[in-house]
């Protein structure tokens, strides 16, 4: 199945048509396989739609995570990234190192339903990124204070 068999009638529900842009993008991204910075997200696009520029990358990215179809996340240091959204998923990233772990949401399903139960919210994204230090940097540091 091609990416726009896959994507186009999901935003044609939402209203929405398939511009060429968009399906750069998203064709950038699901063939990657991984979290991409829109910078990533531009080098390789723009090999397949010469005619698309930085700033149409940031406000497609900025669109098609408002409509579902990716999600962003921030990666060591604070940058952002986008991956398409196929499963619902979360990180632990090492602020020293960078190291990426992904979590299942399932470990965190308790909490969304605590959340909406007693905020009234409606939890409509399902993609955190918690950051610490993993085991190898903590070892390190405490070496290191030693």
């Amino acid at each position: 199945m091609s990416c726009a068999e896959i994507y186009t009638p999901e935003l044609r529900a939402r209203g929405y048509r398939m511009t060429q842009q968009r399906m750069a993008i998203l064709h950038t991204l699901h063939h990657s396989g991984t979290h991409l910075s829109p910078t990533e997200i531009f080098d390789t696009a723009k090999k397949d739609f010469p005619g698309l520029t930085e700033p149409t990358v940031y406000r497609t990215l900025e669109f098609l995570a408002k409509n579902g179809l990716v999600h962003a996340s921030h990666k060591h240091k604070g940058h952002l990234v986008y991956q398409i959204a196929q499963r619902a998923h979360h990180h632990l990233v090492c602020r020293e190192c960078g190291q990426e772990l992904e979590l299942e949401h399932s470990l965190l399903k308790d909490l969304y339903e605590k959340l909406e139960g007693t905020s009234g919210y409606k939890l409509t994204d399902s993609h955190i990124t918690f950051f610490g230090l993993c085991p190898d940097c903590q070892q390190k540091i405490s070496i290191q204070e030693a």
